[in-house]
């Protein structure tokens, strides 16, 4: 450094078109580059990839995305004065850049007012009509709106300082206001204000380091961004992104931004005082304080942490924050649905019941011997899912924190209620197949067949179905209500669609069923051990469908007037799938019947010994007492 020679302000501050191309097209940084840096050549290399850049639909002639157009022109940073264009496909950037040049090419320390209107005139201009940028994907919007906040807020903090000393407001035609205050040093209090914002900070100035440059405070507000900020995802404090929460934003976008301080954690809070239009909150609605926060692998999202809702009144709310960014109101929609107490009710009560009859109805299969088959088989490992999905849901629906917990016990729901509807098919096909070979019913190629495929399918097939799901979109496990997959973005139906494929399936194959047992029924050869009543194999083939899916349409039936009526069925029934289980496969079948009077004859002999063992045992010792009468 060479003391005693005067620095222009042209070696102190590189030209606004650099300090917007390193801050508004370089994704991810939240700073300015040292000043010392930013007069350098930087290299691709160095540049922080767009998360979006795969996309086919973002792509430039050169796969250049939109949000990241600028890194073709790296070396434009380190050159002033360089003709290089930014290619874009988007028309309107293309033209901001353009005018962001010029503007850089025009710059002069003494017109730094001047270039300040003119780039939030740009600005403005840009966001009133967004045009081709809403034409971009959520993630693309999201991506240059995070660029264009980053941008704006570090070119004002270097412009700022050649400023004359005192206030400075601007106002755009769409509505886009600046607020700042240049001051020769730090004071204890300062507030700014504009037409719908107002900001108040304080500090203790002892603590704050002492240097030569002007002390800078700014607010932006800018309404137009906001259209690009649609969708955007939500994250509240110790939670997890909350993907299905709509949002509706009820301030502007506003920017805060002190020069020559770090503002991630200050040490008083800042008061947001932001006025909006009338809200009356409803179910399920609550307002938030939020500011934008960048994605170490995405462009941003809404976020509450460090940001605190102080009060909320019908047209204005206050907010305290420990950081300065971007910050707005909104009011976010969360899905909570007032629960029926009765439903509750015959929830717990049916499944508690099922649980009941799944486990007398698993026993019964492994320990009756005069009943095990292949069919057997089937009814067994569905009672075993069954059982374990309805108990996993009794004490872990609701269990909504710790996140991961929840996001395990919906992806193990997930698993088990597939698992059981994958059983549920082959117990269909058995079924069809028993029904299609009435007179070879216990031929041992058919049995072999049934054997390799029943694992693979039963328990294969839906484990592949939950990791395409979870590797796809593991953040859409678990809602803030309850432990399951979440409405939103279509994700239901990575359950709803495999089941809607085994109900149809099911229902082809009892129509099958019924068809051939109505025809060959009478050419049935009494000897056939397995299948003595016909009246019995077509009851069990309807109650197969009944059990197999029915109750789950009705589920999906549950809109228009009809809801609460469709509601109420599918609790009961589907609450009750494992006393249909055990009613249709133990208790009516003529076998387990006998083996279930072995079982009770069985019991009550062993009791029977059991109290004449204790008399006996109590008459012996009184029998070999001596007699002591005379």
């Amino acid at each position: 450094m060479h003391h005693g020679v005067p620095q222009t302000p042209h070696a102190i501050v590189p030209p606004p078109v650099a300090v917007i191309q390193d801050s508004v097209l370089h994704l991810g940084r939240s700073s300015p580059a040292p000043q010392s840096s930013v007069m350098k050549s930087t290299s691709v290399h160095h540049l922080r990839q767009c998360p979006v850049e795969n996309s086919p639909t973002a792509k430039t002639r050169r796969g250049v995305t939109t949000a990241c157009a600028a890194q073709d022109t790296s070396s434009l940073l380190g050159e002033k004065g360089s003709g290089m264009r930014v290619r874009t496909r988007v028309k309107s950037l293309s033209r901001f850049f353009d005018k962001v040049q010029d503007l850089g090419r025009d710059f002069k320390p003494d017109s730094a007012h001047y270039t300040i209107k003119n780039l939030t005139w740009e600005v403005d201009e840009l966001l009133e009509t967004p045009g081709d940028l809403e034409n971009l994907s959520h993630s693309e919007q999201h991506c240059v709106a995070t660029n264009l906040l980053d941008g704006l807020e570090n070119v004002l903090k270097v412009l700022s300082k050649f400023l004359p000393k005192g206030p400075l407001t601007l106002r755009a035609r769409a509505g886009t206001d600046l607020s700042l205050d240049v001051m020769e040093q730090r004071v204890r209090e300062v507030t700014l204000g504009q037409n719908y914002t107002r900001m108040l900070l304080k500090w203790d100035t002892e603590q704050e380091p002492k240097d030569s440059d002007p002390f800078v405070v700014g607010l932006v507000s800018i309404p137009g961004i906001g259209k690009l900020l649609a969708e955007a995802a939500l994250h509240e404090t110790h939670k997890s992104l909350q993907w299905g929460v709509s949002s509706i934003l009820l301030s502007d976008v506003n920017s805060a931004f002190l020069s020559n301080s770090d503002t991630q954690k200050l040490s008083s809070p800042v008061t947001f005082i932001f006025s909006h239009h009338p809200v009356t909150l409803g179910p399920g609605q609550k307002v938030l304080c939020v500011f934008w926060e960048h994605r170490k692998h995405g462009c941003g999202h809404w976020a509450t942490t460090g940001c605190r809702t102080v009060s909320t009144e019908d047209t204005n709310t206050t907010c305290h924050c420990t950081h300065l960014s971007s910050f707005a109101v909104l009011m976010a929609q969360y899905d909570v649905q007032e629960e029926d107490p009765v439903l509750t009710v015959i929830t717990y009560m049916g499944l508690g019941l099922s649980l009941l009859c799944l486990l007398l109805a698993a026993l019964t299969f492994v320990l009756c011997k005069a009943i095990q088959n292949t069919s057997t088989s089937f009814h067994l490992q569905l009672s075993l899912c069954l059982f374990l999905a309805h108990l996993l849901f009794l004490i872990g629906i609701d269990r909504t924190e710790p996140q991961v917990l929840c996001t395990i016990i919906a992806g193990a729901l997930h698993y088990l209620y597939l698992a059981a509807f994958a059983w549920m098919l082959l117990e269909g096909l058995h079924l069809f197949l028993t029904a299609r070979n009435l007179t070879v019913v216990n031929y041992s190629s058919m049995r072999r067949r049934m054997k390799k495929l029943m694992f693979p399918v039963g328990y294969g097939v839906p484990a592949l179905i939950v990791a395409i799901s979870a590797a796809s979109r593991p953040h859409l496990y678990g809602t803030s209500a309850r432990c399951w997959l979440h409405p939103g973005k279509g994700f239901i139906w990575s359950f709803l669609g495999p089941v809607c494929a085994i109900f149809s399936v099911n229902l082809a194959f009892f129509l099958m069923t019924f068809w051939i047992l109505k025809n060959k029924l009478s050419s049935l050869n009494n000897d056939v051990s397995t299948l003595q009543n016909t009246r019995m194999l077509t009851f069990k083939a309807t109650a197969q469908l009944f059990i197999l899916g029915c109750t789950w349409c009705l589920g999906i039936l549950q809109v228009g007037p009809a809801a609460q009526v469709m509601a109420y069925l599918f609790t009961i029934i589907n609450s009750l799938q494992g006393v249909f289980i055990f009613l249709v496969y133990c208790l009516l079948s003529q076998q387990v019947q006998e083996q279930y009077r072995k079982w009770f004859i069985g019991i009550r002999r062993l009791r029977e010994e059991s109290e004449m063992y204790t008399l006996s045992s109590r008459v012996l010792p009184d029998a070999s007492k001596p007699n002591l009468v005379n």
